[in-house]
């Protein structure tokens, strides 16, 4: 592949919704530029874009693929993005470094609530953006009706570059107005140049008087002209235009059908128009190493070199691979950098330029550009690599806190170890992915943005990593504490024949709300000797691991020793330690014990329609609603709700919205069990210790 100016490159994003055809329009562009001698497709398993085995299994988008299109004397570097929700991690990492998007709506299904979601990842990261209107081959789709949807559902803005030729069924190709012709779509990938039918010359004159409109919204220069009565040419148009586009204050939209290839040419027509390229937008400010001072490169080849990691994925040929995108300066083969996120220096081998599962040897990568390195050692997602002399880190990745967990376990015993390198091996590759022991419960927890995620997780580390596991809900972990005080007694008394052992305390016990355990020692007088109090606490300590109800950790508690007694030859640290857990088991069971429970805070989006569903459901959880706020055509609901009843609700919630709603969850803090609820744990827990 030929070396591109950065005035010639295009890092454009294809966002969607799940279905809506961002991998087939990936897949056409690439046959049509040439880049492929085949029309790839994602239901056939041809895809070149889909290439992972669980990808074509699913016939869905897994993780972001990279491939240029060279178009026009171009390079688009296009990344395809997940359109699923489980999987939203690798669409946050690819628009982290990308300047445009191509947002594809399925004129079938028009704006659903995943359009709406990538949509505002985009406003946040102020890209610039073309609207795909897809599949207007189908029954029952109308290009201007699903606009102006778009149009609603956007804010505004949304204009049309080019207008339908013929519907439905005879849908055969597109007209551009700006340029005024005709552009009939003639077999795969082939488009011939007629003149404007007759009857669609009012709406192609309206639609240019709206582009013209916009162009002058986009400089100041041409509404001057245009205020004065003057004609603008075509290139003051596309000039006007394109900063329209650059500034957000524009959205062109295509109609297309690419399963026809209709509207395919006109959309990388307008990318390589339309879209910024990296030397068009502002350079990205980092920050120093270890500190908070602002820097930034400029984006060309003579500045120094910076490179953000965006993605890690394992190669089965090449192991890790590492895709970034450099920022400035020129990225080298077979030299050293700068890690200036974790401090370290990294040995580069052979960089390469990446077409789906391929990778193309490439001596340099250049500012502006996108590429891959095999076996870094120390860099991950998310590392800024740079030069040692200049050293810059960028802003990283901001990825979602996961929503889904199931408790793994080994179906083959001994396989605890391939299990945990595994999984730390595919952490790496999807930072959305959570792997923890929770000390608590034993269990070794999986946790991701839902069981999807999940399911392909644990496929991946079957297939990859040759362990299968089996899966089951996390424990909750329940804790315990006490509401009342109590006094108790401990005495550990024991003769064998030689020396005995004797411990002997008296310790109060109360409730201590914002202190996981607090230890006071009232003695006076030496009641007990100052070398035995230590492993009274000791003692205490080790006995809060199992509380008096249901065994659970006990919390919020604070345990006073203001008495006690001893003997000079029989007494220990061991017979104290004793003493004091028997007081403990006393204590808590006189001082009113009772069960704590994880609340979570959560906030669910959903279609309007689907909110009085969601908030009765809440109550049924023994949720809190906190309050609800509009997003859009979307109702944002905010509850507190306990982990128990929240360990499906990725599933559930799918269930009860038809796919459309989405949530986030984060632990809130601790609360007391409703007694009846309670009840059914404590004999859970019960029955659990003697079936052991």
């Amino acid at each position: 592949m030929k070396e591109y100016s950065i005035e010639n490159l295009r890092n454009v994003a294809l966002i969607a919704h799940s279905g809506a055809g961002k991998t087939s329009l990936g897949d056409a562009m690439l046959f049509i530029s040439g880049g492929n001698t085949r029309l790839g497709k994602v239901d056939e398993g041809t895809s070149l874009l889909d290439f992972d085995s669980e990808e074509i299994r699913r016939k869905t988008t897994i993780s972001t693929s990279v491939a240029p299109v060279e178009w026009k004397g171009s390079k688009i570097n296009l990344l395809d993005t997940p359109g699923y929700f489980d999987f939203v991690g690798d669409v946050l990492s690819a628009l982290r470094v990308v300047e445009g998007a191509v947002v594809v709506v399925d004129a079938t299904g028009g704006v659903q609530v995943g359009t709406e979601i990538v949509w505002d990842y985009a406003r946040q990261r102020n890209l610039s953006c073309i609207i795909a209107i897809n599949k207007l081959d189908r029954e029952n789709t109308d290009f201007w009706k699903t606009l102006e949807e778009v149009n609603r559902a956007f804010g505004g803005h949304v204009v049309p570059l080019y207008i339908p030729l013929g519907k439905e069924a005879n849908f055969r190709g597109v007209v551009d107005v700006i340029g005024g012709k005709a552009l009939v779509t003639q077999g795969e990938g082939k488009i011939t140049e007629q003149d404007i039918p007759q009857e669609l010359k009012d709406e192609v004159d309206s639609a240019k008087e709206k582009l013209v409109e916009t162009a002058c919204d986009g400089d100041d220069e041409l509404m001057e002209k245009y205020i004065e009565g003057q004609e603008l040419t075509r290139e003051e148009v596309v000039r006007g235009l394109k900063l329209a586009v650059l500034k957000r204050k524009a959205f062109p939209a295509i109609p297309a059908s690419v399963a026809k290839t209709v509207g395919v040419h006109a959309i990388m027509d307008s990318i390589v128009a339309y879209m910024p390229s990296p030397a068009d937008v502002k350079a990205p400010v980092g920050k120093a190493p270890g500190s908070e001072e602002e820097k930034s490169f400029e984006a060309t080849p003579a500045a120094p070199f910076s490179a953000l990691v965006w993605k890690t994925t394992a190669d089965p040929f090449v192991g890790k691979l590492s895709l970034f995108r450099v920022y400035s300066g020129k990225f080298i083969s077979n030299t050293t950098c700068f890690n200036a996120t974790k401090g370290r220096t990294e040995r580069i081998g052979q960089l390469y330029s990446v077409k789906g599962k391929s990778q193309e040897p490439v001596p340099e990568v250049p500012a502006g550009d996108i590429g891959a390195v095999a076996k870094l050692q120390e860099t991950t997602t998310g590392d800024t690599l740079c030069s040692e002399s200049s050293p810059i880190v960028h802003e990283p990745i901001a990825f979602p806190n996961p929503v889904y967990s199931v408790a793994v376990r080994p179906k083959t015993k001994g396989d605890e170890d391939k299990i945990s390198a595994g999984l730390q091996r595919l952490v790496e590759e999807d930072p959305t992915i959570r792997v923890e022991r929770n000390t608590e419960t034993g269990e070794t927890i999986l946790s991701g943005l839902g069981e999807v995620h999940v399911d392909v997780t644990t496929t991946k580390l079957r297939d990859k990593f040759h362990v299968d596991v089996e899966l089951s809900l996390p424990k909750v972990p329940y804790r315990e504490t006490i509401k009342g005080t109590a006094k108790a007694e401990g005495k550990h008394k024991k003769q064998t024949g030689g020396r005995g052992q004797y411990g002997h305390v008296f310790i109060e016990f109360e409730p201590a709300p914002d202190k996981d355990f607090e230890f006071v020692d009232k003695i006076f007088g030496g009641a007990v000797p100052r070398q035995y109090i230590p492993a009274v606490e000791k003692g205490l300590r080790e006995a809060l691991n199992e509380g008096v109800l249901a065994g659970y950790p006990v919390t919020n508690l604070r345990a006073i020793l203001y008495d006690g007694s001893y003997h000079p030859v029989d007494s220990s640290e061991l017979a104290f330690k004793i003493a004091a857990s028997l007081a403990f088991k006393k204590g808590c069971s006189e001082a009113n014990p009772v069960l704590l429970e994880p609340i979570m805070r959560v906030e669910v989006m959903v279609p309007e329609q689907f909110m009085g569903d969601i908030m009765g459901d809440f109550n049924k959880r023994r949720g809190r609603i906190l309050g609800v706020e509009a997003k859009g055509p979307f109702q944002i609901i905010k509850a507190m709700v306990p982990m128990a009843e929240m360990l499906k609700y990725a599933i559930d919630l799918r269930s009860m919205t038809q796919g459309r709603g989405i949530f986030k969850m984060e632990f809130d803090r601790y609360e007391e069990v409703p007694a009846q609820v309670a009840e059914g744990i404590i004999e859970a827990a019960r029955k659990e210790k003697e079936d052991k």
